[in-house]
């Protein structure tokens, strides 16, 4: 079916301006607004409270798999799978999960949820930060990386090591068994099945070694398309439009927007990285010296000097100049497409993402 253009958007409207004042009130959000609202210290606490009742849920989900006897868990085993799911899966800021929720609300039109579709949209929002935290514990390994979300990484706590391996390919099961526990009785459940292997089948294709010469622009938007717009901003609204009942084939055109709006996320972050205050980003940047395929596409060594080097380049470039230059076509393009869609609801849903990311400055 198709979503009503003329339900009531006043509610729409208001819903998208409550989900903008609760990301700008949300601490270290990724998508964080500049200002806080004069009034942050009521939106803290109804934030604080959605964040509460969405991590009962993750409390549901992990009793649900500890005692699922397709795993046939020792007792042993399964305090160490509990373990690791408590240091790994909830520790981030949970915007994803958070946003399939807030999307699936504002694609109700203000329409009452029931008790089931609050908890089913949590679940979604849960196995999206499942995912998420599949890719970071295998990325952690293959980046040979330290810290992660201020502590170790998992496969660096003593006595886990490689077997963080198993912890990975064991989270990425999980999906699927919370899918199938709470969906397979849906119209639904088989795109939403279909959804998440395309998500793994494209965000863990290998880019190959290191090459500067192979490095550009096509390349840079197919990395970012893969690694941040796909998962971060397509899927918790693509999961939304299933739970409403939509087909996603009749959707291209948000999933592309989404995308856009995701490789304009990553530009930020390539931005921020070289010529943010490392105080206001709280940390300093590190691509050049990481060898990042950012779109600044430049890229030194891990010697101060050589970084000094590439980033007086950069001026000489004028990239902040073209950075704002592009920024701002971005946004003017992004919200020229939005307000084109037929939907209003749909409408808000893209125009609560893209508030939230533009002009950011974390």
């Amino acid at each position: 079916m198709r979503l009503s253009c003329c339900r009531n958007l006043r509610i729409a409207i208001k819903a998208v301006n409550l989900h903008l004042h609760l990301n700008r009130v949300g601490s270290g959000s990724l998508y964080q607004s500049r200002h806080l609202s004069s009034s942050s210290h009521h939106h803290i606490l109804m934030a604080e409270d959605l964040k509460s009742t969405f991590l009962n849920v993750y409390s549901t989900l992990k009793s649900e798999l500890l005692h699922d006897p397709s795993f046939e868990f020792t007792d042993e085993s399964r305090l160490w799978v509990e373990r690791m799911l408590d240091y790994n899966v909830p520790g981030g800021k949970l915007n994803r999960g958070l946003s399939v929720v807030d999307s699936f609300k504002l694609l109700k039109e203000g329409k009452d949820l029931t008790e089931e579709e609050i908890f089913l949209s949590r679940a979604l929002g849960w196995c999206i930060e499942w995912l998420q935290t599949y890719f970071l514990v295998l990325d952690d390994i293959m980046d040979n990386s330290v810290t992660r979300r201020g502590q170790p990484c998992w496969f660096r706590v003593p006595q886990v090591g490689m077997v963080a391996i198993n912890d990975g390919i064991l989270l990425r099961n999980h999906i699927h068994r919370i899918l199938k526990k709470h969906f397979r009785g849906k119209p639904f459940y088989v795109d939403l099945v279909d959804l998440f292997n395309e998500m793994i089948d494209l965000i863990t294709i290998f880019e190959g070694e290191k090459d500067l010469a192979k490095y550009s622009l096509p390349i840079h938007r197919r990395i970012v398309q893969y690694k941040t717009a796909y998962y971060s901003f397509y899927l918790p609204v693509a999961c939304a439009l299933l739970m409403a009942g939509e087909n996603l084939e009749n959707h291209v055109d948000v999933k592309n927007v989404l995308v856009d709006m995701g490789i304009y996320f990553q530009v930020q972050d390539d931005y921020l990285d070289c010529f943010a205050d490392p105080e206001t980003l709280g940390k300093i940047g590190t691509d050049i010296e990481d060898f990042k395929c950012s779109w600044l596409e430049n890229y030194g060594k891990p010697d101060p000097s050589n970084v000094a080097k590439v980033k007086e380049l950069y001026k000489e470039l004028d990239l902040e100049g073209v950075f704002k230059e592009y920024e701002s076509k971005s946004y003017e393009t992004l919200i020229g497409v939005i307000e084109a869609h037929q939907s209003k609801a749909i409408q808000a849903v893209l125009k609560s993402f893209l508030v939230k990311i533009y002009k950011r400055q974390k």
